[in-house]
């Protein structure tokens, strides 16, 4: 996964912050590095989201440390991409289980990277 960069001009920095305009409510919110980038709101590194101010009349909300970093990819995030790598490399990503004999392990189905596993030994019906 590529690290996201501060939307705003001539900064290279590493983002750590989302900066979301709430219209209607006339609310500018400088929260967590959101999950993916989003069409209308700006990737912030640490020193402009703490200096990025509302414009006149408009109040803004800060729910996040700007100077956190952003969390490191989970466990379950990398597992995901290596499973799409297999499936366009392989044609289909292998089931993987926890138990030492995966020929008991039964893929029921799948949607993406997402898996409905069963052991075959629990009197599985198919």
């Amino acid at each position: 996964m590529k690290d996201r960069r501060c939307s705003r001009n001539g900064c290279n920095e590493r983002a750590v912050a989302t900066l979301t305009f709430a219209y209607a409510d006339s609310t500018a919110v400088v929260g967590p590095l959101a999950t993916a980038a989003e069409p209308g709101s700006y990737d912030l590194c640490s020193a402009h989201a703490q200096s990025t101010s509302a414009p006149r009349g408009w109040e803004i909300i800060r729910l996040t440390d700007a100077s956190a970093q952003p969390p490191a990819p989970d466990e379950d995030d990398l597992l995901a991409l290596a499973d799409a790598v297999r499936e366009i490399g392989f044609g289909q990503a292998p089931v993987r289980s926890d138990s030492p004999d995966e020929s008991t392990v039964v893929e029921l189905a799948h949607r993406g990277h997402l898996r409905v596993i069963t052991d075959r030994g629990r009197g599985t019906q198919r």
